[in-house]
C-alpha cells in the first residue's frame, strides 16, 4: 500500500516538474517562440534566429547578476515573476497539453485556468508599478489598462464551447470538440479569442505597453538577469496554453500530440500574419472599443446559439 501511495507520487511529481508539465512545457514555449520569430522574419524578408536562440537568451539571462533597483519592494520585484510562471505552469495541470489527458481536472476548472493565466499580466503591472522608473509606470497603467480590456472577451470566447458542450470542466469540453470545427459554427468566438490572446501577451499589433521606440521595455524596463528570463518564460508558457485552448475548443480538439502540434502551429502562423500586417496601435486604439465590441460580438454569438438551439428542440 504505501509502495503504491509512492509510485503515485513519484508519478504526479514526474508529470508536474518534468513531462508534460514542467520542463517540457518550458521547453515548448521556448520552442514555439523561435517558430514565431522565425516566421515573422521570413515575412519580413530577414533570415531570423537560429533554432537555439530563445535557449541561449534565456541561459544568459539567468547567468546575469540581477539588479534591484533602490527604493522598491524587493520581495514583490524578486517574487512578482516567480508567481507569474508559477500560475501559468498550474494552470497547465488541467489542460489537454500535448494532446494528453490532464493532470488534474475538476468541474469549473476552466474558470481557473482563465484567472492562472490572468497573472502574468497582473504580475507585469504590479512589477511596473513598483518601480519609480517613469518607462515602467507608463509600461504598468498601459498592461492593465489592455487587461482590462482584453480579458473579459477572452474569457467569454472560450465560454461558448463551454455552453455548447454542457460543461465547465476542460477536458469534457475538449471530448465533446473532438470530432465537431466549432470554429464553424461559432466563428465570432474563434476570431475574439485570438485577439484577446494576442492582447493578453502584448503581441504586436497590440504591443503599445512594451513599445520600445516609446518607452522601452514598458512595465520591464527595470528588470534584468533572472527576474526578465522568468518573465520571457511565463509569456513562453501563456502563448502555448493559451493555443492549446483555442485549439481544443474551436478546431476538432488536441486528442493526440499530431493534432496539437499541428493545429497550435497553424494558429500561431495566423497571429504571425497579423504581427506582419499591422503596425502598432496607440494604446487608446487598442483599448478604447475592443473592451466593448469583443464583447458584443460574443454575446451576439451566444444569442445566435442560444436561439438556433431552441429553433432545434
Amino acid at each position: 500500500m504505501a509502495s503504491d501511495i509512492i509510485k503515485d507520487l513519484l508519478v504526479s511529481l514526474a508529470a508536474i516538474l518534468f513531462f508534460p508539465g514542467g520542463l517540457f512545457l518550458l521547453l515548448c514555449g521556448l520552442l514555439y517562440e523561435w517558430i514565431d520569430r522565425k516566421l515573422l522574419a521570413q515575412l519580413q524578408n530577414r533570415i531570423g534566429p537560429r533554432w537555439f536562440q530563445p535557449l541561449a537568451d534565456v541561459i544568459k539571462l539567468l547567468a546575469k547578476e540581477e539588479v534591484v533597483p533602490e527604493e522598491v519592494d524587493a520581495r514583490l520585484f524578486i517574487g512578482l515573476p516567480i508567481v507569474a510562471l508559477a500560475g501559468g505552469l498550474t494552470a497547465a495541470l488541467y489542460v489537454p497539453f500535448a494532446g494528453l489527458a490532464p493532470s488534474h481536472s475538476f468541474n469549473g476548472d476552466l474558470i481557473v485556468t482563465i484567472y492562472l493565466l490572468s497573472l502574468l499580466s497582473l504580475c507585469l503591472g504590479l512589477a511596473g508599478s513598483n518601480t519609480l522608473d517613469r518607462f515602467s509606470l507608463v509600461g504598468a497603467t498601459r498592461t492593465l489598462t489592455q487587461l482590462f480590456s482584453y480579458e473579459a472577451p477572452f474569457l467569454l470566447a472560450l465560454l461558448g464551447p463551454a455552453f455548447a458542450a454542457g460543461s465547465w470542466q476542460i477536458q469534457e469540453i475538449a471530448t465533446y470538440t473532438e470530432t465537431r470545427w466549432l470554429l464553424l459554427s461559432q466563428p465570432l468566438g474563434f476570431l475574439v479569442a485570438v485577439i484577446g490572446l494576442m492582447g493578453k501577451l502584448e503581441l504586436p499589433p497590440l504591443d503599445a505597453p512594451e513599445a520600445e521606440t516609446e518607452i522601452v521595455a514598458g512595465a520591464l524596463t527595470e528588470y534584468s538577469g533572472r527576474g526578465l528570463a522568468i518573465f520571457r518564460l511565463s509569456k513562453g508558457v501563456t502563448l502555448i496554453l493559451g493555443l492549446t485552448l483555442i485549439a481544443a475548443f474551436y478546431l476538432g480538439g488536441v486528442s493526440n500530440p499530431a493534432f496539437f502540434f499541428l493545429k497550435t502551429i497553424a494558429l500561431l502562423l495566423i497571429i504571425v500574419g497579423l504581427k506582419a500586417l499591422f503596425a502598432r496601435l496607440r494604446i487608446d486604439q487598442s483599448v478604447g472599443l475592443w473592451w466593448r465590441y469583443g464583447t458584443l460580438l460574443v454575446l451576439i454569438q451566444w444569442l445566435g446559439m442560444f436561439l438556433w438551439g431552441g429553433v432545434m428542440t
